[in-house]
Parts: C-alpha cells; sequence; structure tokens
C-alpha cells in the first residue's frame, strides 16, 4: 500500500472527464483525496465518477466560461464536502489552428474565455472559500511548453498559456498572504482526447510527433506523467514552492535542438574559444 499523499483532503478538478484531468482524478483518488469532477463532458464525467466508486469522486457539470457556473460548483464542493484543499484548475481548449493571417476573432475569444478568464473564475471563487475557512490550500494550473515557445501551438493557445503564467504569478503574490500556493504546469505535446481531435490524428501519430521533436529520447509523455505532478504541487510535499511554472517537457523548452549535433564554440574575454 503507498502512502496515502492526499488524505483527509478536498480537490475540485475542472476539464476532468478526460485527459490530464481524468488521470489526476483518478491518481487523487488513490492518494486519499475526495474529489469534484467538473466538465463540460457530462456522459464521460459520470463515467469517471461511477467507475471509480467508493463515494471518492462526485461529478459536477462546469461550464468555466461561465462565472455563475463556476461559483455554483464551488458551493456544490463546500456543501457536499465542507471545504476545498485543492484547486485542479485544468479545463481547456486548443481552439483553431489558423495562422495569425486568417485568425478568427471570435474563435481566439472563446479559448481566452476557456483558458484565461475561466481559470481566473476558479481561482477566485477557489480562492475565496480557502480563504474564509482559513485553508493553506495548493491551486495549480494547466499551461502548456506554448506558455514559453512560440511556434508550439496556435495563436490562441500560445497567447492564452502565457497570459495564465501571469495570472498564476499574479495570484501567487496576493494569495500567499493566506499561506495559499498558486503554481502551473507546462505539459509537452500528449495524446489526450482533446490534442487528437483538434488536430485530427490519433494517438499514435501525436505521441510519433511529440518523439520525434522531444529533446528527452526514450520516454513518451503521457497524462499520467501530468497528473503525477500535479500530485506533488498539491501534496504536503511542494509545502515552499509557490509562483512555480512546472515544465514537464523533457528540456524542450530550455534546449535549441538546432545546435545539439554541432559543435558549437564561444567566445571568452581572452579571445580565445571554448568547445561547448
Amino acid at each position: 500500500m503507498h502512502k496515502q499523499r492526499l488524505e483527509g483532503k478536498v480537490a475540485l478538478i475542472t476539464g476532468a472527464a478526460s485527459g490530464i484531468g481524468e488521470e489526476t482524478v483518478r491518481l487523487f483518488a488513490e492518494h486519499g483525496a475526495v474529489i469534484v469532477a467538473a466538465d463540460v463532458q457530462d456522459e464521460k464525467g459520470y463515467q469517471v465518477a461511477a467507475s471509480i466508486g467508493s463515494g471518492k469522486v462526485t461529478y459536477h457539470h462546469c461550464d468555466v466560461r461561465d462565472e455563475n457556473q463556476v461559483e455554483e460548483t464551488v458551493n456544490f464542493t463546500l456543501e457536499k464536502h465542507g471545504r476545498i484543499d485543492i484547486l485542479f484548475s485544468n479545463a481547456g481548449i486548443i481552439g483553431s489552428l489558423s495562422g495569425i493571417l486568417d485568425l478568427d476573432l471570435n474563435d481566439f475569444d472563446n479559448t481566452m474565455a476557456t483558458n484565461v478568464r475561466g481559470v481566473a473564475a476558479t481561482i477566485k471563487h477557489t480562492a475565496r472559500a480557502m480563504v474564509a475557512r482559513s485553508i493553506r490550500g495548493s491551486i495549480i494550473c494547466t499551461t502548456s511548453v506554448a506558455a514559453s515557445v512560440g511556434g508550439t501551438g496556435p495563436n490562441g493557445y500560445t497567447t492564452s498559456k502565457h497570459a495564465l503564467v501571469g495570472l498564476v504569478k499574479s495570484a501567487c503574490g496576493e494569495l500567499g498572504d493566506y499561506g495559499i500556493r498558486v503554481n502551473s504546469i507546462s505539459p509537452f505535446g500528449i495524446a489526450t482526447p482533446l490534442a487528437c481531435k483538434a488536430f485530427n490524428l490519433e494517438p499514435d501519430q501525436v505521441e510519433a510527433n511529440s518523439c520525434s521533436q522531444a529533446n528527452l529520447k526514450g520516454v513518451v509523455l503521457k497524462a499520467r506523467h501530468i497528473a503525477e505532478a500535479a500530485l506533488f504541487l498539491a501534496s504536503d510535499e511542494a509545502i515552499y514552492i509557490s509562483g512555480h511554472n512546472l515544465a514537464v517537457d523533457g528540456g524542450f523548452s530550455v534546449v535549441n535542438r538546432s545546435y545539439s549535433t554541432t559543435p558549437v564554440c564561444i567566445q571568452v574575454e581572452t579571445n580565445s574559444f571554448v568547445p561547448h
């Protein structure tokens, strides 16, 4: 029996019916948390909750673009469990794949409404509940490698994920006074149902594409790996980590692969060259 790292904790997870959200629901439940799983995919959401069973997971419909639904979902969680210790604000969309020259601004607005405004709403109402109950909670948001590297996602998606990192840093600065930690996770490409649908590819095709571009070879990134990162940030093992954007990208966002197979020299002050 593994250590129950979230025993006695109550978690609210958005975008919980599939992909990263579903894996996180399952992992948090394994580690002793009780969970309200929120999504707009009702059939899938109820299936996830039923498959875990034992009263550990309750599904609740929530479209994060609607602040009233977000507030109602937070209140539902409080009425059912009396508190919220962890928020994993994971709901998001990829949006249109069109380039900037053909950008559909209505689609752009919808992406921002989901990926930024929706997250802001979940942080706002969950943090209010934590502050009112003096809970030193953990808030985690899903960003992306696109939050730090351009050209890795559509325009609206990339813009929204950059904005989300700013939101996390801003919320961290304010909520630290209440002992609430705010962090984010930036995954590399994963074959989630969302990604497969957006790019019209099978999971093995998405994984093959990601592996071909990856810096770290020999590992296929899965949704479970992101859930494990969320588990760490949610647990007391990360008790003094806040304002951090945890990249789970195998070094992709910090390495220029175009130089990886070519000897590079750098010039130092003596005008000699040192191999690097």
